[in-house]
This record gives structure tokens, C-alpha cells and sequence, in this order.
């Protein structure tokens, strides 16, 4: 049984004092790859030296959360697209809008992810898209980038029924994690019917842990719960849920590989 989790920010501090521990415990229970989002220009190298020591299990995205644009947004990500010619990033990402915290950022916000959507098409890479209070938003943004061959996930996916199937009908994928588990999320709801083609897993670690972790730090070996309930609501086997979601990370983001 193999999983992968297709986002996890395993370099966070929270996961300073055991993170050799605990991705021992993800390969015990199968979880062999962990995709990591960057967050901002301070988060880089800590994600790097990660992936520098795992190199076969942490694989690093380039990018800014849409919470950390700041009035000099386009500069700093001048500079991280410098870091992209000597080092192989999966994905750009994250990026998005997020209109939860802080609504008063939103041009810059659009502005950010205008950016990472161009780079991401001039380099043929995949996009991570976090989006918060700000759906169909976001879709609105992505949609001509995406008839340009924008390919990319939706991360931490939250919407509904009918926002889901214009997100499929892109070809982009929905990032299924905790969220699945909690009671009355409506998310079983609004993916039943979506082919399970365009899933993948994830956790977005330390946060949104599953049942009966909620509440608590998040962890990449907590995949196989996720997966468990996708299978129950998809009614299909938990092995087949992480076989499948497994074949569209590879798809994705490692195409050569999949």
C-alpha cells in the first residue's frame, strides 16, 4: 500500500523536534512521498535543507502563500524564481487568494498569483492553489491560464458540488485532506459524484488534522485516514483510493515518473 501526500509543510517549527521520527512513521505506514508548499521567502531554506537530507521521500515547491504578499511581492518573487535555475522544484506554489484574514490585500493577492500563474505556464510546471473565502474568485482568475494549459491542483479543497466540476472541467485537480472527515463538511457531499481521477491526497500539515486527530498537529502518516474515507464515500477499497490518488500525484507533478 503506497500513499503520497500532495501538500505538507513538514518544514514548519512544529515539527523541529521529531521530524526524523515521524517520516519514519509515514514510511511504515506507506506514505512514501511528501510534497512540500513553500510559504514565503523565509520558509526556503528550511524546506530545502529538508528535502536536501530526504531527498527521496520531501520534494519542494517555490512559491508565496497568498497571506504573506507583501507591496514588494513581485521583487521577492524575482528573487525566488533565481533560486528555480539551480535547484528542481516540483511545482509552484503555494499561491491563491485568501479573503479570510485579510481582505484589504487583495489586489496585491491577485497580483502575486498573476505571477505565479504566468511562471508556472512559461515553466511547464504545476500550480498550487490555496484559496480561502475566495472560490470562485480563484477559479475566475485561473480559468484563461487553464484553457492556456495550465495544469495544477486546488488545494485543501472546500467548495461545493457545482465548483468542483468547473474546476475538473479545467483538468485542474482537488486536493482532498481532513476536511473529508469532519461531520457535516459537506465535502463528501460536493466531490460523490467527481471522477476519482482528478483527487489527490493530502494533509496540509501541521493543520486541518482528520478525525480523531482533530484539534491536534497534523501529520503526513495520517494520509491513510484521509484515504479511508474517500474510499467509504467513493466505495472502493482504502488500497485502491491510495493507488489511484498516488497515479494523479505522479501525473502532476512527476510526470516522467508516473
Amino acid at each position: 500500500m503506497s500513499f503520497i501526500d500532495t501538500h505538507a509543510h513538514i518544514y514548519h517549527k512544529e515539527f523541529s523536534n521529531d521530524i526524523d521520527e515521524i517520516l519514519q512513521q509515514c514510511l511504515e505506514k506507506g506514505v512514501n512521498k511528501i510534497y512540500m508548499p513553500n510559504i514565503s521567502e523565509d520558509s526556503v531554506e528550511g524546506m530545502l535543507a529538508l528535502s536536501k537530507k530526504y531527498p527521496y521521500q520531501c520534494f519542494p515547491m517555490l512559491g508565496i502563500h497568498p497571506c504573506d504578499v507583501t507591496e514588494d511581492v513581485e521583487k521577492v518573487l524575482d528573487r525566488l524564481r533565481m533560486l528555480y535555475a539551480n535547484t528542481n522544484f516540483i511545482a509552484v506554489g503555494e499561491t491563491g487568494l485568501d479573503l479570510y484574514w485579510d481582505k484589504s490585500t487583495f489586489e496585491l493577492q491577485k497580483k502575486s498569483l498573476t505571477y505565479h500563474m504566468q511562471w508556472a505556464t512559461e515553466e511547464d510546471l504545476p500550480i498550487v492553489l490555496h484559496t480561502r473565502n475566495a472560490m470562485d474568485e480563484t477559479i475566475e482568475m485561473v480559468r484563461p491560464y487553464a484553457e492556456k494549459g495550465l495544469r495544477g491542483v486546488f488545494h485543501c479543497f472546500n467548495g461545493n458540488k457545482e465548483q468542483a466540476q468547473q474546476i475538473t472541467a479545467m483538468n485542474l485537480y482537488l486536493g482532498i485532506g481532513g476536511v473529508l472527515t469532519f461531520k457535516n463538511s459537506g465535502l463528501d457531499i460536493a466531490i460523490k459524484d467527481i471522477d476519482m481521477k482528478h483527487l489527490v491526497l493530502e494533509t496540509d500539515a501541521p493543520y486541518l488534522s482528520p478525525v480523531p486527530h482533530r484539534g491536534k498537529r497534523n501529520s503526513p502518516e495520517y494520509i491513510p485516514l484521509v484515504a479511508q474515507k474517500l474510499a467509504e464515500i467513493k466505495e472502493i477499497s482504502r488500497e485502491e483510493a491510495g493507488r489511484i490518488t498516488s497515479e494523479n500525484a505522479l501525473n502532476l507533478f512527476e510526470p516522467n515518473k508516473a
